[in-house]
């Protein structure tokens, strides 16, 4: 299982990628930079990657899951209630394809500001 570094300017998470078509080509776009965009509790940013809807899209996931927001070429890092949940659920804004997991406590991710620069790198 490959994994992911993704730091900011005072923290980082490691995310394990799943074996699928989208999480390859987020693996194969690596290194790269980006700059974060907060919606509630998520933080998304564009990756050059594109993607077509997988089998299993979901809406809603559990906080932590990294997931590819095939709309909007970005990788969607929910940790918890986002404008359009319902109740506690992590709800995204469409359905999106599952790439990963967020290795440890995803709510660490409450710490990147918008605008935030990201560093993402593939790690061993």
């Amino acid at each position: 299982m490959a994994r992911i570094r993704i730091a900011w300017s005072d923290g980082a998470i490691t995310v394990e990628l799943r074996d699928t078509p989208t999480a390859k080509a987020v693996l194969a776009a690596l290194p790269c930079q980006a700059s974060a965009s907060t919606w509630g509790e998520e933080v998304y940013f564009e990756l050059p990657v594109t993607a077509v809807l997988e089998p299993d899209a979901q809406q809603v996931v559990d906080p932590g899951t990294v997931c590819f927001w095939v709309e909007g070429s970005a990788l969607a890092l929910p940790y918890g209630r986002t404008p359009v949940s319902k109740g506690n659920e992590s709800r995204l804004v469409t359905r999106c394809n599952v790439v990963g997991k967020v290795v440890g406590e995803a709510r660490q991710l409450r710490g990147i500001e918008d605008g935030a620069a990201l560093r993402l790198e593939a790690i061993a």
